[in-house]
């Protein structure tokens, strides 16, 4: 078997199973813990119930899939929706027709978005949101960018393979979403052999990046929620102090909050990403078009 480079250059094997994996003859059975997928039979992974199901047309499993993607988004441009099991664009449209006629879903119009948006009917939007997580930069919430953009103003970018000098804010920097904002971002390193969390860069959002115009928390505020999280993460990850070096805009806040020393209770594992994405900013108004349903 041969491979074509370190990182995403697979092998004929591993070929072979990634196709027997979309073609329904192996399943993926977990992951290793650095990382590599582990396959094995469909009997031996999935429930005999699930198994006895009839399999659904293409179009019927397009459907589901839109639908769960809408579920998970709360309001979404269709790019959103086809992005999130990433469905071919060219039967997205239909689809989606289909299902605003028949009333799963209702298209609606958000102020500064490019294009119409579709949410599900009766789609509850809470009067406010009291969240605080560190968010990998593989999240759902944050993993199409032009989304992120489009609804915290931030512009999320992946810079573990981009030179040293060349990166902006850090090598694996995880964005630090307050309430329904993303507020800030850090480079985090789990030092084990010293048993630190190391913050090599914090970074405060700009005010002006937020999409609606309302300012953000002071820097203050966010740096204590932040060292909160971060205490909170480094006991999840059995370290012990966390550290932040002197660089990036929130630097100075965040030592100081640190400094602070309000240790939370290490039972308290660190908030995780939602499984749905917070409201956006904008604002949605249904349009006529919201089907026969």
């Amino acid at each position: 078997m041969t491979g074509r480079g370190p990182w995403w250059g697979w092998a004929d094997g591993k070929r072979a199973l990634e196709y027997l994996l979309w073609t329904g003859q192996v399943c993926a059975a977990g992951r290793r813990p650095t990382f590599e997928r582990l396959y094995d039979l469909p009997e031996r992974v999935l429930p005999a119930a699930v198994r006895a199901r009839p399999a659904p047309s293409p179009a019927e499993a397009h459907r589901a899939l839109l639908l769960l993607a809408a579920d998970r988004l709360g309001v979404a441009l269709a790019t959103d929706l086809r992005d999130y099991f990433r469905l071919p664009a060219r039967v997205v449209r239909e689809r989606l027709a289909e299902l605003v006629e028949s009333g799963d879903l209702v298209e609606v119009s958000v102020d500064g978005w490019p294009s119409p948006a579709y949410l599900r009917p009766g789609l509850a939007i809470p009067r406010r949101v009291d969240a605080t997580a560190l968010l990998s930069p593989f999240d759902s919430l944050i993993w199409e960018r032009a989304r992120t953009k489009r609804l915290f103003g931030m512009e999320v970018r992946l810079e573990v393979y981009t030179p040293a000098p060349r990166r902006r804010y850090g090598y694996y920097v995880l964005p630090f979403l307050l309430g329904d904002r993303l507020v800030a971002r850090v480079d985090l390193k789990a030092d084990r052999a010293a048993g630190v969390l190391r913050v090599p860069a914090a970074w405060l959002e700009p005010a002006e990046n937020q999409p609606d115009g309302v300012l953000p928390p002071p820097a203050g505020a966010v740096a204590e929620a932040l060292a909160a999280e971060l205490r909170a993460m480094s006991a999840w990850l059995g370290l012990g102090p966390v550290e932040a070096a002197p660089v990036g805009t929130l630097a100075a806040a965040l030592r100081s909050a640190l400094a602070a020393r309000r240790v939370p209770d290490p039972a308290v594992p660190p908030s995780v990403s939602p499984s749905t994405e917070a409201p956006s900013p904008a604002t949605a108004t249904v349009s006529s078009r919201s089907g026969s349903g």
